[in-house]
Formats: structure tokens, sequence, C-alpha cells
């Protein structure tokens, strides 16, 4: 573990302790309930595949039909440990670094005295926060040697938390056996796109690392930021706010590499969750009965949330550039493959030089241009 002088700067075992102790209970369900979810979950997950390779008419690389990484039902606790054991792999540079540039100043100090305890307590309160929330995850850097197994050829794993999924189907009062396929339909998407893109998850660590890399804060400097961070939110007014000014925590402690790094993320993002979407909503009129019904529904709870605190809680970690990710990258997505159809979308996939960057997510014919009328990078113009 990284430390400060002497003392670990995150105290793993007690973030997943805390968020343990502190996630909400799961909904009520009997033993055989249970048993019978987790195998319809499965179920669903194999199906799924299936459903979204044709769809896409994307396939893993170089391998035919078939079994590439594993799929997992967890319950809340489950899901907190794999998420920890994820942050432990990808903070390990940032940790370093400011191990290293942490001097002799008196925020190094009260950093070092206190230790990883309360940065454990931190991050054990806001894995509990997200553990009831997330209906399913593909895990792309899972650590091989984690509490949750995982493929070593790969790192990735797909996690389904089943009592998120049942306590939103319940909410809803949808239909559990379409939710829980059109839930997987999402998920596996996300899974495909990483299983047949050999160059995406190399790409997206990468893109992490040089965020990571980028910050130049010290330890003190962070204690301070923080504090700008909860006085800027404490201060907002609704209408007030300007465009411009961070709506995040995240975004108040970034230098301006980071902001060019993110950009490039945030395009990235957007495109693999709108994607995720329009697969989902594509295939569903086929397989889920009832997929009008589910989405609508859905959406109507993305849009309210779940109360003052939770909207409070999403927009100083910046939870809510999450919902306009599905928002404005599925609108590209359904845009593109409206001009130029499902291969002429697939082009997105070839390399790093062919995502859409963030101007072109929001315009679509910009990416369109580039890519299938201007002959760019040897390419016959489409």
């Amino acid at each position: 573990m990284t430390s400060i002088g002497g003392a670990e700067m995150v105290d793993w075992n007690l973030a997943v302790a805390t968020a343990t102790r502190l996630v909400r209970p799961g909904p009520e369900v009997s033993r055989d309930e249970a048993r019978a979810v987790v195998a319809e979950l499965r179920r669903h997950a194999r199906t799924s595949e299936e459903h979204v390779r044709a769809f896409t008419r994307m396939m893993p690389d170089g391998a035919t039909p078939g079994p590439d990484t594993p799929v997992l039902v967890v319950d809340r606790a489950g899901w907190i440990r794999a998420n920890v054991a994820g942050f432990r792999e990808l903070l390990g540079p940032l940790l370093a670094k400011m191990q290293e540039r942490r001097g002799s100043g008196p925020g190094g100090a009260v950093l070092g005295s206190v230790g990883g305890k309360v940065t454990g307590v931190e991050l054990g309160m806001l894995l509990s926060f997200l553990a009831s929330r997330v209906l399913g995850q593909y895990e792309t850097f899972a650590p091989v040697a984690a509490d949750l197994p995982g493929d070593p050829a790969t790192g990735g794993r797909l996690l389904l938390v089943a009592p998120n999924i049942v306590q939103v189907e319940r909410d809803l009062e949808v239909s559990p056996h379409d939710f829980r396929l059109w839930v997987c339909l999402h998920e596996e998407t996300h899974r495909t796109q990483f299983t047949a893109v050999p160059w995406l998850r190399a790409h997206l660590e990468g893109e992490i690392h040089a965020f990571l890399g980028a910050t130049e804060i010290e330890p003190g400097a962070l204690l301070e930021r923080l504090r700008e961070a909860v006085q800027s939110f404490a201060g907002a007014r609704g209408d007030g706010e300007r465009d411009d000014e961070p709506h995040s925590f995240v975004e108040l402690v970034q230098t301006r590499e980071q902001r060019e790094v993110l950009g490039r993320l945030t395009a990235v993002m957007s495109l693999l969750e709108g994607h995720a979407d329009f697969v989902m909503d594509g295939v569903g009129p086929d397989v889920v009965p009832s997929v009008a019904e589910i989405r609508e529904k859905f959406q109507q709870r993305r849009a309210r949330g779940a109360g003052r605190l939770d909207a409070a809680l999403r927009k100083l970690l910046g939870l809510d550039a999450k919902l306009r990710q599905y928002r404005d990258g599925e609108r590209f997505v359904r845009a593109v493959v409206g001009e130029v159809g499902v291969e002429g979308f697939n082009r997105v996939w070839t390399s790093p030089n062919t995502l859409p960057t963030r101007s072109e997510i929001a315009t679509p014919a910009e990416w369109v241009a580039r890519m299938h009328r201007r002959g760019s990078a040897g390419r016959e113009e489409g």
C-alpha cells in the first residue's frame, strides 16, 4: 500500500469495512427467490451476448462465438469489494506521485499523521452511496489477484448487482423478466465493446494514467481545494450558476492538462454509454416485449433522482455528467447509424484516431464528415 511518512495513504480494508457497514440493505427476498434471480440473470447474460453481437456486428477479436470474460452476479458487498480492488489498481500512480511530492508543509504533516484511516472511511462512504444504485458494470480494470475471480487474459469481468436490479424493477413496477434482460443487454454491450476492440482497454488505461499523472497538487493544497469545492457547492444557487463554472469536486481539483484529458475521456465514455443504450433499445423490441414501458419509466427515474440528498451528492461527485453521457452518446450513435448505417458507424472502433471528439459527440455530422467524406488517413470517401 502506498504510504506517506510511514502511514498508509488509503486504508483499503477500512474502505471495504466502512462501505459494507453503511450500505443500505437490499430488498427482502427469500432464499429461493434469490437463487432464481441469480440463475435468471446468468441466463440473460448468455442470451444477451448473442443478441448484442448480432445487432452490433462486433465479434471478439480473432475469436469465434463463445465465453470470453466472466459474468458474476453479486450483492452490494461484492460490488464494493470489486470496486475497491479497481480503485486500488487505478489510483496507484497518483498515490505514489503524492508520496514523492508531499514535502514538509503542514498539509503533508496532517495527511501523514492521520494516515489512510480518514481516506479509507471517506472512500467507504462514497462506495456505500453508489453500491445501492449500480445495476451492472463491466469492470474493465479488474486486477487478476482480486477478491472476486477475474480473467487473467483480459482482467475484465461483468458484474450484475442482483439486489439493485430487483429493487428497481419493483420500484418501477415492470416485468421482472423483461427488466433483467434489458439490463443485461446494456451491460453485455460494454463487454462486447472491450472484447471486440482489442486496443480499447489499453487506450482508456493510458488516458486515465495520463489524467492521474498530471496531478500536481500537494497534500496540503488538496485539503484546501476540497474546502473550496465544498464551499462552491454550498454556495451554488440554481439559475445563478454559470455554465463555465466547475460543477463538482472532481472538476475543481483538475489542472489544465487534466481538463484536456478529461475532455477526451468524456467523449469516449459518452460513446460507450450511448452505444450501450442504443443497442439496448435496438435489440429490445424483438426480445423484450415491454421495452417501451421500461424505457419510459427508467428515463423518468433517471431524471427525478431519489431526493434532495441524492441529487446533492450526485452533483458534488460529478455523477450528473454520467447521465449526460447516456443522453449525448445515444444521440450521437443514433444520428451516425441513421446517416451511414451500422457498418459505417463501426469505423469508430478502428483506432483511437477514429474515436469521436467531444465536439463531434455534440455534432455527429462532424464525425461523419471526417470519417466518410474527407477520405482522411487513406480512407475512401464514404
